[in-house]
């Protein structure tokens, strides 16, 4: 029976066909693991490597600091002799993992070796002793040493002709070792023992595996019972390594080899059964193994379908009874599953191995990817559409006759190389999936990002509109198919035009679409890179638009390119108007490398005036790509399958001039029938965001996190490689940490060499504008342009003249500029309109009476009113079916808006317009967010756990969604820019502002997505919310470490509040006179608070008592946009950060002295202190700044590897500064809230207090 057979049988019968370990579930090894290498050897000319041990080994009565490791496949305790290959047992102590004549002297074969005490190696090999031994006390290993033999061949198997040409065994011994016992875990892959037995002396003698006692104390005598065989002496046992087990998982041997103090035997694994639904017998998979032949490569069986899911859809996820299951149809994209998959909610003991495959410029050693092996589909439907294939380029990418040694960089990191007979193919490695030119994680969600350009005819119009670069984003949900697509710069004549053309982002969902059984979607097909060209018709005006698409691949950021080119006209949809797209189906059809579409679509348009109208589309689409054609792999032969397409939205924003599309996709059979109901294939799981869902018999399925993630599949965390192996990039290299794998940089003035991996030193040119060392004018009037090189072009803004160093104003107040009843006045580069007295508005549109003018929303809501038929008593009533909008007191529309007739309610923006995905039926309501806040990003969840910091003092910055430090060294002056990571990531959120709390080491921020302020450790633990209600944006944080409490800024609820370092006894300090509160610091010895507000009016730096009381005004005079604010206890002296005057200023609040530290900064956010030196993050710069304050000269920046823009900082102090207030002992004798003064506390309670014991008392010494 063929392993094409039993893989349908195991379908037909959906059972589960446990199979033995495959190479993926070794531990993880090779050069990029530490891992080192012994020299090559053949049979009697072998090698041998002595390796001291960090911990000693037990082996029988022994204890052992040293062994030697053979090419001959095993282990020994003292330097190997000749003798031991034709007189077993041998006189010395061995381990023997599968021990032979071997050769690794081809450049094939290798032996890797290291000593692990990681926490991941030591929890995969824990889980594998524990398994054997479960009747015992869990056993946890303090250390391992790995041992593996890759591919390694039979000495001198030529004269045997040609039975074991091409046969390599691949197999691993693992030897873990507590203080008083060590274990030997033996794996031996399905493939990995292509041969059974080698030459020894010119007789043929089978492979041996089991432990040698040999002469290892002086007393022992040698005997025939001092060797342990694990298998008897014939080729059909050392079969049996890979078939059966004493670990309860095939293939994998526990053995405990030696305690201390006192010995008995060798004890056996105690679980030889192995789990009820596996074929202990299967006839089916025995006449597998017969027909398998044996070539260079092995051959590989079936992997189960990973498909990931993304919490968060609109729908709830049903309750499903979880169970079971191995899917057919997929091989090569699943990482291996080490465990058999176990109903959820049972944890998930599978550790994933660490991929350095991850890094771009390395190519290290790894488990060999299955090929690929699909069922045979064969689509019977006469009715499909066959469209032409029309004169594309085929040549997205080429294959030529070139060999993996000199191709291989061409492949995907994540992707294998295998030569051929005509060239190369590429192959995606188990656990990602693609074309092996690019491969991407599975269940990984992706990114896309790109240009659009061409011109548009919109309508009748004789002037077409045109795209030049316009940015298109997307972002797909890869495990339950959902996609989002927004492209920007869209002017308000073309966006309403475009909403039907939901396809523009359609490819984006078949690429990623979710995958019934035993189908593809896009990607999994042909990879990153193809061509895509579509003509669409509309009807009945006959208009034609085509589009075509250029798909380049993956960059270095793990995002797809693509470049869009759109030539045509498209019928005009009237501004104000929406369209719905009803849920479509279309039918792919594959042909050689070029797959076609053809279908006729339905839109609806509703006009602003509620008439709706029902118009069409026919759409044809042709793509090609180029599938590697040596692959001497099965190929799937898809003659079609069907593209379903549901939950369309459409929407385009007019304010900032984006169109969006989001959609759900599924890819599966043409043929009609019951639809599959397993949550796996609905998208409707639960499962983590990383993790993959597998689908079991009927609605049962289990969860498991993806590679590179761990967890129990409903919560899944990224495992951070770059913590874990340190040393992973090598020399002059960083390791970027990022969700499910990572990257490696090269720090400054290094760049990778033609290795693709080892950094080496360059002179690179300066980029003047980027390090503030050009000549143009200030950036308010002008801007630097770099042109490559050192070179750079300087050009004046709008609204300024001159040659870009010298640049001035424009004077824009023209006649008409402004409305006929108000007066214009010029700005700098600007001009601003004012209503004359007596009328009202903008300036561009002016009124006369009392009234305002009215809101977007007063006037659609009244719009709607008037033009309705139907009147009451109190004036216009809506009609039946009347959409009527409601506005909150200010006329802005209310963010969540319901239609009185259908009960039917949804989410808006600030101009009204619907948001995708939220509307909800009768007798429920959407949580809408208020337009005004920042809506939350969809990502992947990072793992949320906070690095220790090493010892010393540190910076820590915020940037997006993670709080990074940078250490210092023993001066305070100097930054350690290499030691610079991530300690806390905090996915999808944007931090703010950053406090430190140095008497319980805690870092505070604020993120204003939630809105919420939260707290984590700095010793390690999971981020711990403190408030959580009752904030808008909350963008400035203060700790007084003295009295145990924070203090913070809200700037759209503008007030000041103060809380318990727990969120506890909050109260509201200040609520007037704050229009926009951003920094506050405090000054917890002497009782003062600080803050800046940056109100563009009237800014201002304020200070009060801690308490609240002595409000003062301090700065207003020569203020532009104080963003940050900090204060130096040694020298006690305030400085600011201004982005509006570009200078750094300090003030000492008790005399008001004011100097300025430095001028002709560029765009500061916020400030810190530490020593002598003042520390500030830079928007423009992307980069945290030392400035000496005490000469006023920048002395040093620091860019972290992602540039975005930097928030908040603060300085962490080893220890905290001797000091005392009035509150810091006893709590002052407050009963709640002590809040320091200078002379004394104040004791007050909080707002709302219902606690009858609070006893408040004001300040007092």
């Amino acid at each position: 029976m063929s392993l094409h057979t039993w893989l349908q049988l195991c379908i037909a019968a959906l059972s589960v066909c446990v199979r033995a370990i495959d190479r993926t579930e070794l531990l993880r090894y090779g050069e990029h693991t530490g891992d080192r290498s012994l020299e090559p050897g053949a049979g009697t000319d072998q090698r041998s490597q002595q390796l001291a041990l960090d911990k000693p080994l037990h082996f029988y009565h022994g204890k052992f600091h040293s062994v030697f490791i053979n090419t001959n496949g095993f282990v020994a305790m003292e330097e190997p002799t000749a003798e031991y290959q034709n007189n077993m047992p041998a006189s010395f102590g061995m381990i023997a993992a599968a021990m032979g004549n071997l050769d690794t002297s081809n450049g094939v074969g290798k032996v890797y070796f290291r000593q692990d005490a990681s926490p991941t190696t030591l929890r995969q090999v824990a889980d594998h002793i524990n398994r054997a031994f479960p009747e015992d006390d869990e056993v946890e290993p303090i250390h391992a040493l790995v041992v593996t033999w890759e591919n390694v061949e039979p000495h001198e198997s030529s004269r045997r002709g040609d039975v074991l040409d091409g046969k390599r065994n691949t197999f691993q011994l693992v030897v873990a070792s507590t203080e008083t016992a060590s274990y030997a875990v033996l794996l031996y892959p399905r493939d990995g023992l292509q041969f059974h037995s080698t030459l020894v002396g010119g007789t043929s003698k089978p492979i041996v595996a089991g432990f040698n006692q040999g002469h290892m104390m002086p007393w022992s005598s040698w005997s025939q019972d001092s060797f342990y065989n694990l298998i008897s002496t014939n080729e059909v046992s050392v079969r049996d390594l890979s078939e059966q087990t004493n670990s309860g998982k095939r293939g994998v041997w526990v053995y405990e080899i030696g305690t201390s103090p006192y010995f008995s035997a060798i004890a056996p694994g105690e679980v030889t059964d192995l789990p009820p639904e596996a074929p202990q017998e299967g006839h089916a998979v025995e006449e597998a193994e017969e027909v398998e032949t044996v070539s260079e490569f092995p051959v590989y069986k079936v992997y189960p379908q990973e498909v990931p899911q993304l919490s968060g859809f609109p729908e709830e996820p049903e309750e499903t009874q979880p169970a079971v299951y191995q899917e057919p149809g997929r091989t090569e994209k699943i990482a291996a599953h080490p465990d058999p998959v176990e109903p959820y909610p049972a944890p998930n003991r599978i550790q994933p191995l660490l991929h350095a495959e991850a890094i771009p410029h390395q190519q290290p050693h790894y488990p060999e990817a299955p090929p690929l092996s699909h069922p045979h589909y064969q689509p019977e439907n006469p009715q499909v559409v066959v469209v032409d294939d029309g004169d594309i380029n085929v040549d997205v990418f080429s294959y030529n006759y070139e060999t993996c040694a000199t191709t291989r960089h061409k492949c995907s990191s994540f992707a294998d190389c295998r030569d051929y007979t005509g060239g190369y193919c590429c192959h995606c490695r188990p656990g990602f999936y693609g074309n092996g030119k690019d491969c991407v994680a599975e269940g990984k969600p992706q990114r896309m990002n790109g240009k659009v350009s061409g011109k548009v005819f919109v309508g009748d119009s004789p002037a077409p509109l045109e795209f030049s670069n316009n940015d298109l984003h997307s972002y797909v949900v890869a495990n339950d198919g959902r996609a989002y697509i927004a492209i920007s710069t869209i002017p308000p004549s073309l966006g309403p035009s475009l909403l039907p053309l939901s396809s523009l982002g359609g490819v984006i969902g078949w690429a990623f679409a979710l995958e019934q059984p035993g189908y593809e979607n896009g990607f999994s097909i042909v990879g990153g890179e193809f061509t895509r060209q579509a003509e669409v018709t509309f009807l009945p005006g006959d208009e034609k638009l085509t589009i075509k698409q250029e798909f380049r691949g993956i960059d270095e950021h793990d995002h797809l390119v693509v470049n869009t080119e759109l030539q045509g006209r498209l019928p005009e949809v009237p501004q104000g108007s929406t369209v719905q797209i009803e849920p479509y189906t279309e039918v792919y059809q594959y042909g050689n490398n070029v797959i076609t579409t053809s279908s006729l679509r339905d839109y609806t348009v509703t006009l602003d005036n509620g008439v709706t109208q029902t118009k069409s589309f026919h759409w044809k689409q042709t793509i090609v790509y180029q599938s590697c054609p040596h692959d001497e792999i099965p190929k799937v032969d898809y003659q079609a399958q069907q593209l379903s397409v549901d939950q369309v939205f459409v929407m385009y924003d007019a304010t900032n001039q984006l169109i969006r599309y989001a959609m759900s996709n599924k890819i599966g059979s043409i043929h009609s029938g019951e639809p599959e109901q397993n949550p796996c294939f609905t998208g409707r799981h639960g499962c983590d965001t990383n993790a993959a869902c597998r689908p079991g018999q009927g609605n049962q399925f289990t969860c498991e996190c993806a590679t590179g993630f761990t967890g129990d599949g409903r919560t899944c965390y990224d495992i951070d490689e770059c913590r874990e192996m340190p040393q992973i990039c090598g020399p002059h290299a960083i390791c970027n940490n990022q969700p499910g794998t990572f990257r490696c940089e090269c720090v400054d003035s290094f760049q990778f060499g033609s290795d693709g991996q080892t950094c080496i030193k360059v002179d690179r040119p300066i980029d003047h504008c980027q390090a503030g060392t050009h000549n143009c004018d200030i950036i308010q009037r002008a801007r630097c342009i770099y042109t490559g090189g050192s070179s750079f072009i300087c050009s004046c803004l709008p609204g300024f003249e001159g040659d870009g160093r010298i640049c001035q104003d424009i004077d824009e107040c023209q006649p008409g500029r402004c409305h006929q009843d108000a007066v214009c006045s010029n700005t700098p580069g600007s001009f601003s309109c004012q209503c004359r007295p007596g009328f009202h508005g903008d300036g561009f549109h002016c009124s006369s009476g009392s009234e305002r003018e009215k809101t977007q929303c007063e006037r659609h809501r009244d719009g709607a009113l008037v033009g309705s038929s139907a009147f009451g008593p109190r004036g216009p009533r809506p009609l039946p079916g009347q959409f009527i909008p409601t506005c909150d007191a200010l006329g802005n529309y209310e963010p969540t808006q319901c239609h009185s007739s259908t009960g039917h309610c949804w989410c808006v923006d600030r101009n009204g317009q619907e948001i995708p995905g939220t509307r909800a039926g009768p007798g429920t309501q959407p949580m809408c967010i208020e337009p005004s806040v920042v809506l939350p990003p969809v990502g992947p969840t990072t793992r949320p756990d906070v690095s220790p910091l090493p010892p010393g003092s540190h910076l820590l910055f915020a940037q997006s969604g993670k709080i990074e430090h940078i250490p210092l060294d023993t001066t305070g002056l100097t930054l350690k820019k290499s030691e610079a990571k991530a300690v806390l990531h905090i996915p999808d959120k944007v931090v703010i502002a950053v406090a430190y709390d140095c008497v319980e080491k805690m870092v505070y921020w604020t993120e204003i997505t939630g809105p919420s302020i939260s707290k984590a450790s700095l010793q390690g633990g999971d981020p711990i919310p403190v408030i959580q209600s009752d904030l808008e944006s909350p963008e400035g944080i203060a700790v007084d470490h003295l009295g145990r409490t924070m203090f913070w800024t809200d700037s759209m609820r503008d007030v000041i509040e103060v809380a318990s370092l727990d969120g506890s006894q909050r109260r509201v300090l200040f609520n007037t006179d704050l229009v926009n509160p951003r920094a506050i610091i405090t000054d917890s010895v002497n009782g003062y608070l600080y803050w800046a507000d940056w109100n563009r009016d009237a800014p201002k730096i304020e200070t009060s008592y801690m308490d609240g009381t002595n409000r003062r005004v301090l700065v207003k005079d020569d203020l532009g946009l104080p963003n940050g604010l900090t204060y130096d206890p040694q020298t006690s002296q305030l400085c600011w950060a201004d982005a509006g005057t570009h200078k750094v200023e300090c003030i000492t609040p008790s005399t008001g002295n004011r100097r300025k530290v430095l001028d002709g900064i560029q765009y500061p956010f916020d400030i810190t202190f530490y020593g002598r030196n003042l520390y500030y993050t830079d928007w423009r710069r992307d980069a945290v700044i030392v400035v000496d304050s005490q000469v006023g000269k920048e002395t040093d920046e620091f860019r972290p590897q992602k540039q975005s823009r930097l928030y908040g900082i603060t300085a962490a102090y080893t220890q905290c500064p001797y000091a005392q207030n009035y509150c810091s002992v006893n709590n002052g004798g407050c009963t709640h809230l002590c809040l320091a003064t200078p002379a004394g506390r104040s004791c007050l309670c909080p707002d709302n207090a219902v606690d009858v014991r609070c006893v408040q008392r004001e300040s007092q010494s």
